[in-house]
């Protein structure tokens, strides 16, 4: 697999927001959003094998592992006997995926975080992958205007998501916008900022 960097950190966003956390961030993306925070993840990375990680991750022996990107499901196959391994363990995982490729097969081993993009995002997800989201999965939407706004709201009309919902703002951006629109319209999400930018961490 190719790695960009394994670290630990405070989760910053999503069900687990808060919790420490171990990363395993993985190189490559199929997308290339507008607002980007990770572009360093598009591409390199150094590859390491199966038992490579492991030791790493089990040096640490955390509780609860986040893997990102990138989009980490372009390196499912390989992905997969990490997942395994992990949880066989008792490890809490979450995986956080742009929505552009199934995860199903995951599913067993992890809970799923599908970002959906918005239109200031430049990029579209699948939005039949939602279909597959469960109770313990998540959906997140990275908003920059009310006209994000609009377009998360008419696909939370036309889609029925079993998982919580976050409205997130690009980080910067004018957040009173978004908290009037969810107040305005009733939704049923959680609104949520970055952590991990408020506090200064990783």
């Amino acid at each position: 697999m190719k790695v960009i960097e394994i670290f630990k950190s405070l989760q910053g966003e999503g069900k687990n927001q808060g919790k420490c956390c171990l990363f395993i961030r993985l190189s490559g993306c199929n997308l290339n959003c507008h607002w980007c925070d990770t572009e360093y993840a598009r591409t390199g990375g150094k590859e390491m094998s199966l038992d490579a990680i492991l030791e790493q991750v089990w040096r640490i022996n955390p509780p609860y592992i986040c893997i990102t990107g990138g989009e980490p499901l372009m390196q499912a196959a390989e992905l997969e006997p990490l997942l395994v391994s992990m949880h066989k363990r008792g490890a809490l995982i979450d995986i956080e995926t742009n929505g552009t490729y199934a995860f199903s097969r995951l599913q067993p081993y992890a809970s799923i975080c599908m970002d959906v993009k918005c239109p200031s995002s430049g990029e579209q997800s699948d939005l039949s992958l939602l279909d597959a989201i469960r109770l313990q999965d998540s959906v997140k939407f990275v908003l920059k205007d009310e006209n994000d706004c609009r377009y998360a709201q008419q696909i939370m009309e036309s889609h029925k998501i079993a998982g919580e919902i976050f409205f997130s703002p690009v980080a910067g951006n004018d957040y009173t916008t978004i908290a009037q629109f969810i107040l305005v319209n009733n939704l049923p999400v959680r609104f949520q900022l970055q952590l991990h930018k408020i506090i200064g961490v990783k």
